[in-house]
């Protein structure tokens, strides 16, 4: 059973030996420049030593961090401040690692993408359903499940009975659904993703197409292991995609047997290393003679250059 549910609990007792935090967060309300706030928050997470990938737009702030346990405080201080999210907007998690190489803030039409500049959460959104509840919810009769991930990660783990859209893209997903749309008639939609921000962009488009009885998984997947773990009744099936090194985790929050591949970023378990078309750095079975010859050569490049760096490391040491 999931210790997240004890009366220490896993994110107390993991403190104790463990010394990095994952922080993930995201929130949809209108940014002044953007652009101008972006300078202040890469100087400050600079001087906490804070790496991560963070996407700030003129419709919020959506990232995930890791981060010395110590400066975890400060660092969710500062995000409340600058960036009007609440304590309940900030996930946090445990690793004995930085699960994150650098620091990357960028600047973007969108916190996450959808294609469609008149779809406004801060405005109008489903409703949220606790993880704790959400199992029950999605077995009631006249719910429809639906997965707002991408393929490769449904793939990997899902809830029993979802729906997968197939889509490569979450810009994709607009146009699945006005394709499927009369399908789901009369229907109650529950939607979910990774951490809660796709599903919560979707309610808000199913909204704009005039459905009322729309809903999402407060907090996404990874919230509801967090408070529901692989309990007995959870309907949640396999692992979950995560987009840092750690590439998956499982019920318990800890990272799978899963690597990534360095060409297109998807995961990989050890036996598709042993396909045929699996060069370390350079393809695996998923993008093996989707890339150009330009490209081909810039990844054996950049296989090259980290082996000589290797190389130039382990003489020195």
């Amino acid at each position: 059973m999931f210790a997240g549910k004890n009366e220490i609990g896993w994110l107390g007792l993991s403190r104790m030996t463990m010394t990095k935090t994952i922080l993930t967060f995201y929130k949809f309300v209108h940014l002044k420049k953007p652009q101008d706030k972006k300078g202040k928050l890469v100087s400050f997470l600079e001087e906490t030593h804070t790496v991560g990938t963070i996407i700030l737009s003129s419709e919020g702030i959506n990232g995930m961090c890791s981060l010395d346990t110590d400066k975890l405080e400060q660092v969710k201080s500062f995000l409340q401040r600058n960036f009007m999210l609440k304590n309940s907007d900030l996930k946090e998690n445990v690793s004995n690692s930085n699960v994150f190489k650098k620091l990357s803030v960028k600047v973007k039409k969108e916190i996450v993408t959808l294609g469609l500049p008149n779809i406004n959460p801060a405005v109008s959104v489903g409703t949220y359903i606790e993880p704790e509840e959400w199992d029950t919810f999605i077995s009631k009769k006249g719910v429809v499940t639906i997965d707002t991930r991408n393929d490769f990660e449904v793939e990997l783990g899902t809830f029993k009975g979802s729906i997968n859209p197939k889509t490569i893209d979450f810009r994709d997903f607009s146009m699945w659904w006005k394709e499927k749309s009369k399908t789901f008639k009369d229907k109650k939609i529950a939607m979910f993703c990774t951490g809660g921000i796709r599903c919560e962009k979707a309610t808000s488009f199913l909204k704009s197409e005039g459905l009322e009885e729309v809903y999402h998984l407060k907090g996404g997947i990874l919230n509801y292991f967090d408070k529901v773990g692989d309990s007995a009744t959870s309907k949640w099936r396999g692992d979950c995609f995560v987009f840092d090194q750690r590439v998956t985790v499982n019920p318990r929050l800890e990272p799978s047997d899963y690597d990534l591949c360095h060409a297109c970023r998807g995961p990989l378990r050890i036996d598709d290393k042993k396909h045929m078309h699996y060069e370390k750095g350079i393809s695996c079975h998923n993008c093996f003679g989707t890339k150009t010859e330009k490209k081909i050569s810039s990844l054996k490049e950049r296989k090259k250059q980290i082996e000589l760096t290797k190389d130039r490391t382990n003489k020195n040491e």
